[in-house]
Protein backbone atom coordinates (compact mmCIF):
# COMPACT_ATOMS: atom_id res chain seq x y z
CA UNK A 1 0.00 0.00 0.00
CA UNK A 2 3.00 2.52 0.35
CA UNK A 3 3.38 2.63 -3.34
CA UNK A 4 -0.12 3.52 -3.81
CA UNK A 5 0.19 6.29 -1.43
CA UNK A 6 3.32 7.58 -2.72
CA UNK A 7 1.84 7.19 -6.01
CA UNK A 8 -0.95 9.16 -4.80
CA UNK A 9 0.92 11.47 -3.47
CA UNK A 10 2.87 12.18 -6.66
CA UNK A 11 -0.43 12.75 -8.56
CA UNK A 12 -1.62 15.12 -6.24
CA UNK A 13 1.80 17.53 -6.26
CA UNK A 14 1.34 16.91 -10.29
CA UNK A 15 -2.53 18.12 -10.37
CA UNK A 16 -1.77 21.58 -7.99
CA UNK A 17 1.48 22.37 -10.43
CA UNK A 18 -1.22 21.83 -13.32
CA UNK A 19 -3.33 24.14 -12.00
CA UNK A 20 -0.89 27.16 -10.89
CA UNK A 21 0.71 26.75 -14.22
CA UNK A 22 -3.23 27.26 -15.79
CA UNK A 23 -4.63 29.36 -13.10
CA UNK A 24 -1.22 31.72 -14.32
CA UNK A 25 -2.47 31.34 -18.02
CA UNK A 26 -6.07 33.35 -16.49
CA UNK A 27 -8.11 29.61 -16.27
CA UNK A 28 -9.96 29.81 -13.02
CA UNK A 29 -10.67 26.26 -11.11
CA UNK A 30 -14.41 24.67 -10.58
CA UNK A 31 -13.53 21.47 -9.56
CA UNK A 32 -10.71 18.92 -8.91
CA UNK A 33 -11.08 14.99 -8.66
CA UNK A 34 -14.54 14.81 -9.88
CA UNK A 35 -15.10 11.34 -9.57
CA UNK A 36 -17.83 8.95 -11.43
CA UNK A 37 -18.31 5.43 -12.14
CA UNK A 38 -16.51 5.91 -15.12
CA UNK A 39 -13.81 7.49 -14.21
CA UNK A 40 -12.55 10.90 -13.02
CA UNK A 41 -11.90 14.34 -13.71
CA UNK A 42 -8.43 15.68 -12.71
CA UNK A 43 -9.39 19.32 -12.78
CA UNK A 44 -12.07 21.13 -14.13
CA UNK A 45 -11.71 24.73 -15.19
CA UNK A 46 -12.86 28.20 -17.19
CA UNK A 47 -11.65 29.69 -20.09
CA UNK A 48 -13.59 32.65 -20.24
CA UNK A 49 -16.85 31.04 -21.05
CA UNK A 50 -15.60 27.66 -21.87
CA UNK A 51 -15.61 25.06 -19.60
CA UNK A 52 -12.49 22.76 -19.78
CA UNK A 53 -11.58 19.55 -18.60
CA UNK A 54 -8.41 18.85 -17.94
CA UNK A 55 -6.63 15.44 -18.12
CA UNK A 56 -3.33 15.94 -15.68
CA UNK A 57 -0.49 12.96 -16.56
CA UNK A 58 2.83 12.45 -15.19
CA UNK A 59 5.42 10.08 -16.60
CA UNK A 60 8.90 10.10 -14.87
CA UNK A 61 10.46 9.07 -18.50
CA UNK A 62 9.40 9.15 -22.18
CA UNK A 63 10.25 5.26 -22.27
CA UNK A 64 7.03 3.82 -22.86
CA UNK A 65 5.93 7.48 -24.64
CA UNK A 66 5.66 9.73 -22.05
CA UNK A 67 2.85 11.01 -20.05
CA UNK A 68 0.75 12.39 -23.43
CA UNK A 69 0.52 9.27 -25.10
CA UNK A 70 -0.68 7.42 -22.13
CA UNK A 71 -3.85 9.40 -22.86
CA UNK A 72 -5.37 6.97 -25.62
CA UNK A 73 -8.40 6.05 -26.84
CA UNK A 74 -9.89 4.63 -23.95
CA UNK A 75 -9.02 7.23 -21.82
CA UNK A 76 -10.40 9.69 -23.86
CA UNK A 77 -14.24 7.75 -23.94
CA UNK A 78 -13.77 7.70 -20.31
CA UNK A 79 -13.07 11.94 -20.11
CA UNK A 80 -15.99 12.16 -22.32
CA UNK A 81 -18.37 10.34 -20.40
CA UNK A 82 -17.19 11.93 -17.12
CA UNK A 83 -17.51 15.34 -18.59
CA UNK A 84 -21.00 14.86 -19.88
CA UNK A 85 -21.73 13.43 -16.21
CA UNK A 86 -20.47 16.57 -15.01
CA UNK A 87 -22.60 18.30 -16.96
CA UNK A 88 -25.97 16.82 -16.36
CA UNK A 89 -24.41 17.47 -12.09
CA UNK A 90 -23.73 21.07 -13.47
CA UNK A 91 -26.65 21.85 -15.60
CA UNK A 92 -25.76 25.58 -15.56
CA UNK A 93 -22.21 24.75 -17.23
CA UNK A 94 -23.57 22.54 -19.35
CA UNK A 95 -24.83 24.85 -22.47
CA UNK A 96 -21.23 26.47 -22.24
CA UNK A 97 -18.55 25.48 -24.68
CA UNK A 98 -16.15 23.16 -23.76
CA UNK A 99 -13.04 21.51 -24.56
CA UNK A 100 -10.40 19.10 -23.66
CA UNK A 101 -6.94 19.55 -22.38
CA UNK A 102 -4.21 17.50 -21.30
CA UNK A 103 -1.18 18.27 -19.43
CA UNK A 104 1.80 16.32 -19.47
CA UNK A 105 4.27 16.36 -16.51
CA UNK A 106 7.35 14.50 -16.58
CA UNK A 107 10.76 14.48 -14.71
CA UNK A 108 11.18 15.56 -10.71
CA UNK A 109 7.60 15.18 -9.72
CA UNK A 110 8.65 18.43 -7.10
CA UNK A 111 9.62 20.72 -10.02
CA UNK A 112 7.88 18.82 -13.32
CA UNK A 113 8.53 20.13 -16.78
CA UNK A 114 4.89 20.55 -17.86
CA UNK A 115 3.21 20.47 -21.69
CA UNK A 116 -0.32 21.57 -21.75
CA UNK A 117 -2.03 20.97 -24.74
CA UNK A 118 -5.03 23.37 -25.04
CA UNK A 119 -7.27 21.26 -27.47
CA UNK A 120 -6.26 18.23 -27.07
CA UNK A 121 -8.81 16.15 -28.63
CA UNK A 122 -12.32 16.05 -29.73
CA UNK A 123 -15.47 13.79 -29.39
CA UNK A 124 -14.87 12.73 -32.93
CA UNK A 125 -11.11 11.97 -31.19
CA UNK A 126 -12.26 9.78 -28.62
Amino acid sequence: MPALTERRATGDRGERAARRALSAAGLRPLASNSGFRVGELDLVMRDGDTVVFVEVRYRASDEFGGALASVDRGKRRRLVRAAQLFLVRHPALSQQPCRFAVVGLSGDPDRPQLEWIRNAFTLDDA
